[in-house]
């Protein structure tokens, strides 16, 4: 059971993850906070420290929304070629996810606070390993069972398929264009293809 004030934060990270994603942490105001909950700002600083905080927690909501998704989706896919093609399927509908519709919560607090909000960058590292880490595995669980080559190299292979997910995000956004995404999305089905023995 959560008591009053941890169902009052959830509520505060809940309302707040889709603004923090969509207009980022600089783009956020306390004013955008305060109308999506409904509360005072003594309440929202009742309930945490500062607008740091808050943005933190919104993160860390987004990406765990986005880490399930792809994990129950996952989980139910026993070959591991399919497996990493779900990433792929996931990211080229982008859009049709709720969680990923203003853009990857961990491509939009990357590019923003790399250089200027420590704590919250920190965050986005730790989430970008966590995906990373999942990619290897399931790489690794992969050559266990001799689906994929014994000499592919997991940890190389899981930065290509991240740069190039989030590449193909990042185009599509800036430029409004979904071949620019398909593009990078055709690439990374085709290199892990090759991955198969």
């Amino acid at each position: 059971m959560m008591t009053k004030a941890e169902k009052t934060r959830q509520f505060i990270i809940e309302k707040t993850a889709p603004i923090f994603n969509r207009k980022g942490y600089a783009g956020t105001s306390l004013s955008d906070i305060t109308e999506a909950t409904g509360l005072t700002k003594g309440s929202i600083y009742g309930n945490f420290k500062n607008k740091d905080e808050v943005a933190i927690a919104a993160f860390n909501y987004n990406f765990g929304l986005l880490s399930e998704w792809i994990k129950k989706k996952r989980d139910n896919e026993p070959d591991p070629i399919k497996k990493l093609k779900i990433y792929i399927s996931v990211f080229s509908d982008f859009t049709e996810n709720p969680v990923l519709r203003w853009g990857c919560p961990v491509l939009n607090s990357a590019t923003e606070v790399d250089d200027t909000h420590v704590d919250l960058r920190d965050n986005v590292v730790t989430a970008i390993r966590k995906w990373h880490d999942s990619i290897v595995k399931v790489i690794n669980d992969g050559k266990k069972s001799g689906i994929i080559k014994p000499d592919v190299d997991a940890t190389a292979f899981g930065w290509v398929l991240v740069a190039l997910i989030e590449g193909g995000v990042m185009l599509v956004k800036v430029t409004g264009k979904t071949n620019t995404l398909n593009a990078a999305m055709d690439h990374a089905k085709k290199i892990i293809d090759e991955l198969a023995i």
